[in-house]
């Protein structure tokens, strides 16, 4: 993916997002579980990044972790999400994944997820938007 990263301002991104939104992918918050409106979702589809609209993960790659939030076992490409080393709880080491479009934190990635990837995506649903399949369009 050789396209250059979206970059706004503080105020272009509060101005776009809800300050839900906001506070997920512009300042790493995280949404209670079981709270988010794609935790229990089962519609088809493919689920984008809500501040530039990359596409991130597919329907069928879905998975009820029983954590409380939606959870994947494989990105749509691996060229679209980033990981980085999140050190934020001390005593717990985690895996955060990103947009690579606009490093909007999306949530985290774990080993214990299903076969045939073994991981675990957990995201928050104020990071993602719905593209049901069948309503695609060529962006």
């Amino acid at each position: 993916m050789d396209t250059e990263k979206i970059t706004k301002s503080e105020k272009e991104w509060k101005e776009q997002l809800s300050p839900e939104e906001y506070k997920v992918t512009r300042k790493k918050g995280t949404e209670p579980a079981f709270s988010g409106k794609y935790h229990d979702c089962k519609e088809e589809g493919t689920y984008h990044c809500i501040c530039c609209g990359s596409p991130l993960f597919a329907s069928q790659t879905k998975y009820d972790s029983g954590t409380g939030w939606p959870s994947f076992w494989d990105p749509v490409s691996p060229d679209n999400v980033e990981t980085k080393a999140d050190f934020s709880i001390f005593f717990m080491p985690r895996t955060e994944i990103v947009c690579s479009q606009c490093d909007a934190h999306l949530g985290h990635v774990f080993n214990d997820g299903p076969k045939p990837t073994g991981k675990r995506y957990c995201l928050n649903s104020a990071a993602l938007t719905l593209i049901k399949s069948g309503e695609e369009t060529d962006v």
